[in-house]
């Protein structure tokens, strides 16, 4: 059974820091390239950043230069660092595994950046 499990929501001040997770099981991790994607209310899902199989990172725009993506493959995981909030960053934020011929979706975990 695959199962991608975000963690790390809360509240943050603007300018805060925070750090999502994301632990995988029942995939061959190595092999899958891992995504942040984002959904605030009223708006669509988006891409944050990606992170490649062999390490290669994407940010959308909108964070780059304040979020970093990063894997570790002995642990399964995949961690989106986010520095410098700001309200419009507020979300849920959701994993997502994909390879050629398979993807999958955590649960998502909501923060809010507010003062």
């Amino acid at each position: 059974q695959v199962q991608l499990v975000e963690s790390g929501g809360g509240l943050v001040q603007p300018g805060g820091s925070l750090r999502l997770s994301c632990a995988a099981s029942g995939i061959i991790f190595t092999s899958y390239a891992m995504h942040w994607f984002r959904q605030a209310p009223g708006k669509q899902r988006e891409l944050v950043a990606t992170i490649t199989s062999t390490g290669t990172t994407v940010y959308a725009d909108s964070v780059k230069g304040r979020f970093t993506i990063s894997r570790d493959n002995a642990k399964n995981a995949v961690y989106l660092q986010m520095n410098s909030l700001k309200p419009e960053d507020t979300a849920v934020y959701f994993c997502h595994a994909r390879r050629i011929g398979s993807l999958y979706w955590g649960q998502g975990t909501q923060f809010t950046v507010s003062s």
